[in-house]
């Protein structure tokens, strides 16, 4: 504590030496307790009201209060994306700020965190702050770091910290106050600062940091400066793996992986991208810059350069330098443009972007998407393999927009999908500056990237600086570009509609597919040659244009393919004749990318498996490539090893995106079919044709969809010589559901209703799903259904309602043994209809059915289950009906075990052939398994 004592006084000095005129300051002492994992610290806030307006008060961030509750705006994002480990880590490990006090001028500030904001501090002045007038507040909190296993940073496992956004800063003023909480997008808005730290920490720590001056007054204690910065980032390391790397415009610390460089390697490749930056950009903000491997981490070069070494296609040269400089040119536009980082933030994005392809372009110019691999022989045959390395950037951003959830680039990144946030939207805000540079066709567009950076580098600017600045240099009218690329999800689609042929010229009417006016590029093309280029705006709906002839044998629009166009499978014209136009057919094993010039079938070996047929083993022949289709095919012939037949199925659908402002966000028309068996020797063919809209909420983040069917269900069965004629083989029914999902991890809610007319019978049922995560990490699971027949003139249970195992006549459910009534596949269960576990006398309804079904935790996936219903069927009096038992939830709604203890039937844990009634859920299916790790992206 003498030490604290002693630098304390040094803390006093640097006050006093605080100049009354400048920028913010923001001075602080900062003791950290490495066992504790606790910071105390001591600071002062100088701040500047450059805002021309009268202020009552100022808000501060308070980013490291984020960690500390479940509720807070961090904590809902990780639930949107499906990330349990904050919502389910013990207190110790979640962060928070306790405040010992605020004042002002020595007197107590009145001071409250925001309602739905506790990351962010009201201070209410004691007078207003005059224009130009400046106010110091001091503080003294206590900073709880959390785990760093949430955003990496924080403390980790092994001792060491990781300090960004822990202290306490002044909230941005931008025509009006920009109150945002950290929701891990490392994007704190705080006003341009100068920083001074005094640091306190354990001698057993080396530090780095992105502060421009550390001097280190004696072990274990370092003073920090920065000046126009908005936060200094500190790694405290035991062992510090990081080396400096000195340029003559910048110095770089780094702790990145050098995949095998030598040490003058890797000072050779840094050298390499500092230079190109300051010949592209310019000045850097500062003489130090630190990159770590958490920047790396949390924005990472997305591509087959994540593979492990041993199969990564890319030179260790090449993979090192873009890493690094995909690295420093985030941190450097981070710390030199002083725009709104989170409504503005996709102007840095785009030049980010633009950079790293223009890096490419000019140094690696013959780089496949592929590297390596592109030559491998049984790669290099795939279209995926021909793409070049600048084009996964076009290609990433339309695989969203193929699944109509594209966002506009002026979407707030906190209102962006993690995919778009991360990569879609990055992707084509870099590629509408390279769509522009070829629209001008001159140089233009680099000199802007250049002026707009020189000219806002460490400097206030907003995206009326970009847009002035971009339209002042723009040869052409470039509106189109703002208000349907930027502002809008507007497609860019065109197709060469017909062509008239003269001896010397040809008259060409294109039609614009969508309602979006872009400029779109027409090309000549001769023996593979570029004969001539155009430029052909204000399309309209169509636009006819006469070009010269010029021996021209192919007209293609969008040659080049830098125009991020929707659908590039109708852009050419074949001059020779009608059939010249016509595609060949094209089979690849596997799914690949387009190629617009076939129709391309994918094949690949399948295997299934239920207990009539046997292992399953077929080929798949499907048309689906990367980037989805509107119409697409999939059929599963195959063979069954037991039934020694023929079995499979088929699906044929047409979706229709619409892409308004409404709910409705697409209509899917599909025929579907399958033909296996049912029992052993006895097949089913069922033939669906279904429509479907689907309904989303405006809000793309938001987990929430709806959905609406109507399917016509036509079912043909092979019938047994010892099966009554009444139990129908043959039937049709109509299906009309509505479905409301909102699979939220924490409080998981769906429901649909259901309405089935047959020949024979009718009726309606709702199915509700509760799931909640609570406080103490516990989990309530509850269900309720009800179903009731409009009429039935059946003589069977085959349509009953069930209680606890659906015959499942409409074949939607995946029993691996769908006839059994005794053994492990007849233990199979599917919760659906009366969703009990054990298997009850009478367990069919024929006229109305109400069930509750209920689990609760008991410790961690080990839960409790009860059940309880009533059941009526006709002529004969209702029933109460229960069940309970032990329900292990290894995997919810995917691997699940059900082991009953009590019910209608007693005992049934003390009862004989107990192993018999325990109960399972399994899911085979793999596409329906990479939904738990892909849902979160999307």
């Amino acid at each position: 504590m003498n030490t604290i004592r002693r630098h304390f006084a040094l803390y006093l000095l640097l006050l006093l030496s605080i100049s009354a005129f400048g920028q913010h300051k923001n001075t602080l002492t900062a003791t950290v307790y490495a066992e504790a994992k606790r910071i105390k610290v001591v600071q002062k806030i100088t701040y500047q009201n450059e805002t021309g307006k009268v202020l009552n008060e100022i808000y501060l961030n308070d980013w490291n209060h984020a960690f500390s509750g479940k509720d807070t705006p961090l904590a809902k994002r990780f639930a949107e994306e499906y990330r349990r480990n904050f919502h389910l880590s013990r207190k110790k490990k979640k962060g928070n700020t306790t405040i010992e006090g605020i004042s002002t001028n020595g007197t107590s500030a009145n001071w409250e965190r925001l309602e739905k904001q506790i990351d962010i501090i009201k201070v209410t002045l004691d007078k207003p702050l005059q224009p130009n007038e400046s106010v110091a507040f001091d503080l003294i909190y206590e900073v709880k770091l959390p785990s760093d296993e949430f955003t990496r940073y924080g403390y980790k496992d092994d001792g060491d910290f990781s300090l960004r956004y822990w202290y306490i800063t002044p909230a941005a003023y931008n025509d009006g106050w920009k109150l945002y909480s950290n929701k891990n997008l490392d994007d704190l808005y705080t006003e341009q600062s100068e920083h001074n730290i005094t640091l306190i920490f354990p001698k057993k720590f080396n530090v780095i940091s992105t502060a421009d001056t550390v001097v280190n007054d004696e072990e274990g204690i370092v003073q920090l400066t920065g000046k126009n910065v908005k936060d200094i980032t500190i790694l405290l390391r035991q062992n510090a793996e990081f080396k400096t790397y000195q340029t003559d415009k910048v110095n770089i610390t780094t702790n990145l992986d050098a995949f095998g460089l030598d040490e003058k390697q890797r000072a050779i490749a840094i050298d390499k991208v500092v230079q190109f930056i300051y010949e592209k950009l310019g000045e850097f903000p500062r003489e130090n810059m630190m990159i770590s491997k958490i920047d790396n981490k949390k924005n990472p070069v997305y591509g087959l350069g994540q593979l492990p070494s041993f199969i990564r296609p890319f030179t260790d040269d090449f993979q090192y330098e873009i890493k690094v400089l995909k690295a420093v040119l985030t941190k450097n536009l981070e710390e030199s443009m002083w725009m709104d980082t989170r409504k503005e933030k996709w102007i840095s994005d785009a030049l980010e972007t633009y950079m790293l392809m223009v890096y490419a372009e000019t140094y690696y110019p013959n780089m496949k998407l592929t590297g390596g691999l592109s030559k491998v022989w049984g790669v290099r045959s795939y279209e995926f393999a021909k793409l070049e390395f600048n084009d996964q950037y076009p290609f990433l951003y339309m695989l969203m927009a193929r699944k109509n959830i594209d966002q506009p680039l002026s979407t707030p990144k906190d209102s962006l999908t993690k995919f778009n946030n991360n990569i879609a939207n990055k992707y084509k805000a870099g590629v509408g500056l390279k769509y522009l540079k070829s629209y001008f066709d001159e140089t233009i567009i680099d000199d802007f990237v250049k002026e707009f950076y020189t000219t806002n580098r460490l400097k206030k600017s907003n995206r009326a600086d970009f847009e002035n600045l971009l339209k002042s240099k723009a040869p052409k009218d470039i509106d189109w570009y703002f208000d349907n690329y930027v502002d809008s999800r507007k497609r860019i689609d065109y197709k060469i509609r017909t062509v008239e042929k003269t001896d010397d010229s040809l008259q060409v009417t294109i039609k614009n597919k969508y309602d979006g006016n872009f400029p779109i590029s027409l090309f000549g093309i001769k023996n593979d040659s570029v004969v001539s280029k155009y430029w052909i705006t204000d399309v309209g709906e169509k636009k006819t244009v006469t070009i010269p002839r010029e021996g021209i044998d192919r007209l293609v629009l969008n040659y080049d393919k830098i125009i991020p166009e929707f659908n590039q499978r109708d852009n050419w014209k074949s001059l020779n004749g009608f059939f010249a136009n016509n595609k060949k057919l094209k089979f690849t094993f596997f799914k690949d990318a387009e190629n617009p010039h076939y129709n391309q079938i994918f094949f690949v070996p399948i295997a299934q498996f239920n207990l009539y047929d046997g292992f399953t083993p077929g080929m798949r022949f499907y048309n689906k490539t990367f980037l989805t289709k509107r119409l697409l095919y999939d059929f599963k012939p195959s063979y069954g090893l037991r039934s020694k037949q023929l079995v499979g199925s088929g699906s044929i659908s047409y979706r229709h995106d619409i892409e308004s402002k409404s709910d409705l966000y697409f209509a899917r028309f599909s025929m579907s079919g399958n033909y296996y068996n049912y029992e052993e020797g006895l097949t089913y063919t069922r033939l669906v044709p279904k429509v479907t809209f689907g309904f989303r909420n405006p809000d793309f983040r938001s987990n929430q969809k709806a959905f609406l069917d109507f399917r016509y269900i036509i079912v043909q069965r092979e019938q047994s010589t010892d099966i009554a004629v009444e139990n129908e083989p043959n039937y049709n029914v109509f299906n009309a559901r509505y479905v409301y999902s909102n699979p939220d991890p924490i409080r998981h809610f769906t429901w649909f209703t259901d309405f089935q007319l047959a020949k024979r019978f009718s009726k309606i049922s709702f199915n509700l799903n509760y799931r909640k995560l609570f406080q103490d990490n516990r989990q309530l699971n509850v269900r309720f259904f009800f179903g009731k027949f409009l009429f039935n003139d059946t003589n069977s249970d085959f349509f009953s309602f069930a209680l606890d195992r659906p015959t499942d006549y409409l074949f939607d459910y995946n029993y691996y043994g769908r006839s059994e009534d005794t053994g492990l596949f007849s233990q199979q269960l599917v919760v659906a209809e009366g969703g009990f576990k054990s298997k009850l006398e009478n367990p069919f309804s024929n006229d109305w059915i109400g069930t509750a079904n209920a689990s609760y935790s008991i410790w961690k996936w080990i839960e409790g289950y009860a059940d309880i219903g009533i059941i009526k069927n006709t002529d004969v009096n209702a029933r109460f009906v229960y069940d309970s038992g032990i329900r292990l939830n290894l995997v919810p709604d995917y691997f699940e075990l059900y082991i009953p203890v009590y019910s209608n039937n007693g005992w049934e844990i003390a009862q004989p052939g107990f192993d018999q009634r325990i109960r399972f859920i399994v899911t085979l299916s793999p596409k329906t398994l990479t939904k738990l790790f892909t849902r979160k992206w999307f």
